[in-house]
């Protein structure tokens, strides 16, 4: 397979970029796209056959069950992250290796629905909380150790909206190309 082709693969949507300035359009619209994720992607995966979802999104990829554990996962770090970052000055919060956790026997083999069901309530207590933060408390950051690169409330909502987006991608593109 092509570079270029593998890449279109792996960033349907392209990189996240952040915008500058950040408007309450980009807040408002990346709060929206938070908000009806859960229900989009349940939409998407629950008719899927167990061999749909034991099929990798790309060469070398995850699978679809690998990524709905993923997303999961990830949307529930970056909820304890927007709430360190709302009680802690600047707080360094603790990666983790998202890979690892896709390898583990649970993204492997539990049912999908228990990261649906997941993923519902940690973005209906995430959008709550979004909706309701001030200018202030949007300024408010944490400290990512890889780089110390620091990042505020309000780039992490863009960033975690691109990603939920991009990983439904991932699999609406695999729909796709299968005809499923």
């Amino acid at each position: 397979m092509e570079k270029e082709q593998l890449e279109q693969l792996r960033y349907p949507i392209g990189h996240y970029q952040i915008p500058n300035p950040i408007t309450q359009e980009h807040l408002d619209e990346w709060i929206a796209v938070l908000e009806h994720l859960p229900q989009r992607l349940a939409e998407m995966v629950i008719p899927l056959s167990e061999d749909q979802l034991e099929t990798p999104y790309r060469p070398g990829g995850w699978t679809v069950r690998q990524l709905v554990h993923h997303i999961a996962d990830s949307h529930h770090h970056s909820y304890i992250r927007f709430k360190w970052a709302l009680t802690e000055d600047n707080p360094l919060i603790k990666p983790y290796d998202e890979k690892a956790w896709t390898a583990l026997f649970d993204s492997k083999s539990a049912p999908i629905q228990m990261s649906l069901d997941h993923l519902k309530v940690v973005h209906a207590k995430l959008v709550y909380l979004l909706k309701g933060l001030s200018e202030e408390e949007l300024q408010r950051k944490f400290t990512h150790p890889d780089g110390n690169e620091e990042t505020t409330l309000k780039e992490n909502i863009g960033r975690y909206a691109w990603h939920g987006s991009h990983h439904f991608a991932h699999i609406k593109n695999l729909l796709e190309r299968k005809g499923w």
